[in-house]
């Protein structure tokens, strides 16, 4: 599925986005994680094998929210919620980090904050279903 320009817009916008993985025993796990936007495909840089990547290598199914700051009929401020399956890939973590710490930090940000970082990896999301309120929801 393709991403409208308007969620693409929200996520590139600086919104922090929420990633749910499931653990083992089915429980959500919850993190905040900033996401780049590549092609249809969203992008996560990680320096470590953190939990959200085990869980992805057994169980791909993840969902995003990013929330915005328009408010909508009657009332709601917008979000955005994307359904999807995910992959890790080896490496690319550093690179990928340093160009959304320009988005999440700011034109002068740096990170990740070490010299030499490891390469870490890359967690690519293809978009399955989108839902939320806001301009990328068809009425």
């Amino acid at each position: 599925m393709s991403l409208p320009d308007t969620a693409k817009g929200l996520i590139e916008s600086g919104a922090l986005g929420h990633l749910v993985t499931l653990n083992s025993d089915g429980s959500p796990q919850v993190t905040c994680v900033w996401i780049g936007v590549e092609g249809d495909e969203l992008v996560s840089g990680h320096l470590a094998n953190h939990r959200k990547l085990q869980n992805v290598r057994r169980d791909p199914r993840v969902t995003l929210t990013f929330e915005g700051t328009e408010i909508h009929p009657p009332g709601l401020k917008e979000y955005l919620v994307v359904h999807g399956r995910a992959k890790v890939e080896e490496g690319g973590a550093a690179d990928l980090l340093q160009r959304l710490a320009h988005v999440y930090l700011g034109p002068g940000g740096k990170f990740p904050p070490m010299e030499d970082p490891p390469p870490g990896y890359v967690l690519r999301t293809t978009v399955e279903r989108i839902g939320g309120v806001g301009p990328w929801v068809a009425r």
